[in-house]
């Protein structure tokens, strides 16, 4: 039987010890029980990839134990795949060895299944490279206990070793991962042994015969070049003894695949690389540097052109050290870094951190400034924390705490149905997926599935599910999305996104309700030639849009447009105005004119802004020097000025009219029709059939897409406002009239 975790281990290349803890009786004790509760399970299974189980397990356990994980890390790596050979492992592990583990089991598990699909995934290249990069996040994010990364971490290593023990194909998808994704991410997190492991396997598999060629042109075993690195590192330790100088030697063999990549990335024979034998010497400060530097040229004979001062001179990246190549004695370059602590630790964490150019690929070493789209202070802070993680396992699990709670809480990754991994806000939900791959997607979402099943829109989703999303042809977003009772967006950008499409559908009525307020203004006026622009830039606006908002949103009145397009009217004078003096006597009431309220006697003038008549609701407005102003009641200039002094408004009424020799009130009639000739002469026969005096005309005539447009205003004498109605009723029935109506 054959279980999904395929990943399996080689027996050679031991890491090197990177912790000794001593562990205790108490500590070992959930090994113990792991191990016990997991070889019967174990023995005689095989994983997908045809190794052992049990010695997969063993394997994984050892390369753990390695890198100082704690017992109980150690334990968790038998119960993983022992899990696969049970009913509901989740419940089993929880119930035999607590919530941790079975939280580490299913964390676990989850992701391996993930990553298998990411492998799988059919993608182009440019989007592959996103993919993996999503990958590497997803892998140090998608749960919230960071040993899953350190287990798949040793896992993806132990499956590597296995290929290269049984001398199998490792197939090509498993080792590219490898390379692109786990050495990369063991490399951020600082796991330098498991990362050049990973990288040499991955070369080995993808590219035999240039690994075979390195490893011809070495001429020896790592075990030797090693043992020549370590030997070396002694002498020049003792060699700054010698001369006083306190400094911390480092020594490291280049690894095969770091060997390929700088041949192929700076086109060098490999007779130019230098550094397969590197030195690193860390010291107080800069003096102490060229210190060493000057006795290590004493000692050994330096190799011409390969010194380097990025201490006088750093790097654009903020990088500093002194770099140079001496040949040992038995003439192999040795390559010897030397800094002091604060540079080393800029190097190793700052912006110049050896991964950021590592990563780069094979022209990395052209020069690329340190940098990812993983967010800095995030990626500096989740390194922080695993480099600390070992230490404090053992206390978290002395306090019975779960190591990493709450640490990534808050993104979830899910997949979409081509297995691009996608990166959300925890809790969030398809109609966030959709907003987060499109705008337009977003907008027009009607429908999801996950896992192929359909669920409501408002549906929670879970790292490592795949979504599709159903969409209409066309339409928007509801505004039911908005509400977070009802749960549909939690991201960020989601909510942005609808609030802007109801904000835009909403300026967009507000524009055309302004635009034809503003037309039939213009048309009232009879200036309708105007260009829209020009006018609103007059007016201030930038645009006509701008001005159409405003008028729209009744932020701009009407009235300072027709202050613009027309100058003020002069207040009429005593001899223009229809002057009506009434006298009050006893039993008698006005015969004409407008009587102010209380007054028996007092001048009043009908203001020109309305022409109010007969029978139409007025006010009066008490003005300086010049009497009673009457104005219609629903007269703009009249609420205006009504605001402005309350206090000098005035209750009146029209008087009575008896006789044939009552008074008549000037109005003004507006009338738009098609532009032809003799249409003059059809209005003003009306006029005249229904004895309305007309004592003034003014016309316009407007060429427009309908052949041609006359706005007409005439100036005619009623003695009731009621009677205005039956006349301009006439005039509409005129041929090509379109409207008649009292200004």
């Amino acid at each position: 039987m054959k279980t999904q975790l395929g990943d399996a281990r080689e027996d050679a290349a031991p890491i090197v010890q990177l912790a000794d803890v001593a562990d205790s009786d108490a500590e070992l004790a959930p090994l113990e029980r792991a191990r016990a509760f997991a070889e019967p399970l174990l023995t005689g299974r095989a994983l997908d990839t045809g190794e052992d189980a049990r010695s997969h397990a063993d394997g994984v356990a050892a390369i753990l134990q390695a890198i100082g994980a704690a017992p109980s890390m150690r334990a968790a790596a038998y119960l993983v795949y022992a899990g696969d050979f049970v009913q509901k492992p989740e419940e089993v592990v929880e119930k035999a060895f607590g919530a941790s583990y079975a939280s580490l089991v299913s964390h676990t598990r989850r992701l391996v299944q993930i990553q298998r699909a990411a492998r799988e995934a059919q993608l182009g290249e440019q989007e592959r490279a996103a993919q993996t990069e999503r990958v590497r996040k997803m892998l140090l994010a998608f749960s919230r206990d960071l040993r899953v990364v350190l287990l798949r971490l040793a896992s993806r290593l132990q499956t590597l070793r296995w290929y290269a023990a049984s001398k199998r194909e490792c197939p090509r998808a498993l080792a590219e991962e490898s390379m692109q994704v786990f050495a990369p991410l063991a490399n951020r997190l600082g796991i330098w042994q498991i990362k050049w492991e990973l990288e040499d396997l991955s070369f080995r598999f993808l590219e035999p015969a240039h690994y075979h060629q390195v490893a011809r042109l070495l001429d020896e075993k790592r075990v030797e070049r090693e043992a020549g690195v370590e030997a070396f590192r002694i002498e020049l330790g003792e060699q700054l003894a010698r001369a006083g100088l306190k400094a911390e030697v480092q020594g490291r063999p280049k690894h095969l695949y770091s060997i390929w990549k700088k041949m192929r990335g700076k086109q060098l024979d490999f007779a130019r690389v230098f550094d397969i034998r590197a030195m690193r010497v860390i010291v107080a400060d800069v003096p102490a540097c060229y210190a060493v530097l000057a006795r290590v040229h004493e000692a050994w004979v330096p190799v011409p052109g390969e010194f380097d001062d990025y201490i006088a001179r750093p790097k654009a990246n903020g990088y500093q050290s002194l770099h140079t190549v001496v040949m040992d004695a038995e003439g192999r370059p040795v390559e010897i870094q030397i800094r002091t602590r604060a540079m080393h630790e800029h190097a190793e964490h700052g912006v110049a951190a050896h991964w950021a150019y590592k990563e780069a690929g094979t022209k990395g070493y052209a020069g690329v400034s340190a940098g990812s789209d993983f967010d800095a202070q995030v990626a500096e802070a989740r390194k922080a924390v695993l480099r600390q993680l070992l230490a404090w396992e053992r206390d978290f699990v002395e306090r019975g705490v779960e190591p990493g709670a709450g640490v990534f809480d808050d993104r979830i990754y899910v997949f979409t149905p081509q297995a691009a991994v996608v990166e959300l806000p925890a809790g969030a939900t398809p109609v966030d997926f959709a907003y987060t791959l499109h705008t337009d997607l977003g907008h027009r979402c009607r429908g999801a599935r996950v896992d192929g099943q359909m669920v409501p829109l408002n549906t929670a989703l879970k790292s490592g599910q795949t979504v599709e999303i159903n969409v209409t042809k066309e339409g928007g977003p509801s505004l039911d999305w908005l509400n977070a009772e009802l749960g549909y967006l939690q991201s960020s950008r989601g909510k942005a996104k609808v609030r802007a499409w109801f904000n835009a559908l909403a300026q967009r009525d507000t524009i055309a309700r302004g635009r034809e307020a503003v037309e039939k203004l213009l048309q009232r006026e009879g200036r309708t030639a105007i260009k829209l622009d020009d006018l609103a830039a007059r007016l201030g606006f930038r645009n006509a849009d701008a001005l159409f908002e405003v008028v729209g949103k009744d932020e701009f009145s009407l009235r300072n447009i027709e202050s613009l397009l027309r100058p003020a009217e002069p207040a009429p004078s005593e001899d223009e105005a229809i002057v009506a003096k009434h006298v009050k006597a006893p039993g008698r009431a006005p015969q004409g004119g407008v009587l102010v309220v209380g007054v028996e006697s007092l001048l009043t003038s009908l203001a020109r802004c309305c022409r109010p008549a007969p029978p139409d609701a007025i006010g009066g407005y008490v003005t300086r020097g010049k009497g009673v102003a009457i104005h219609r009641a629903d007269c703009i200039n009249f609420r205006q000025i009504a605001a402005r002094s309350p206090e000098r408004v005035i209750a009146v009424a029209w008087g009575e009219r008896k006789g044939a020799g009552a008074t008549v009130y000037p109005v003004d009639v507006i009338v738009e029709a098609n532009d032809r000739q003799g249409l003059l002469r059809d209005i003003t026969e009306v006029f005249a059939k229904e004895k309305v005096n007309v004592i003034g005309v003014k016309t316009q005539s407007v060429k427009d897409a309908r052949g041609g447009t006359a706005w007409m205003t005439f100036t005619v004498e009623v003695g009731d406002a009621t009677r205005l109605a039956q006349v301009l009723a006439q005039v509409a029935r005129i041929v090509g009239v379109r409207t008649a109506r009292r200004r």
